[in-house]
């Protein structure tokens, strides 16, 4: 290293990031159906409304067990 260099901060804690997941671009299209349906009908706003509150869900629980598997320091 350069005198120039910074200084690099000691190494930490690891950052956890979840994995990838369709649930956010399942439950946007949810939504969207159910607004649709708003203006168009009941054949687009009830299974949207279905869908969105299924995927929320499912999300709410993959959430939870990812929170589970992590160290127990990290809750």
């Amino acid at each position: 290293m350069s005198p120039l260099d910074p200084e690099v901060p000691p190494v930490g804690e690891e950052v956890h990031l979840p994995g990838p997941s369709l649930l956010p671009f399942l439950l946007a299209c949810a939504i969207t159906a159910g607004i649709v349906g708003i203006t168009l009908g009941f054949v687009f706003y009830v299974p949207g409304i279905i869908v969105a509150l299924v995927v929320i869900v499912r999300w709410v629980r993959s959430t939870q067990r990812e929170i589970e598997e992590l160290p127990l320091e990290h809750h």
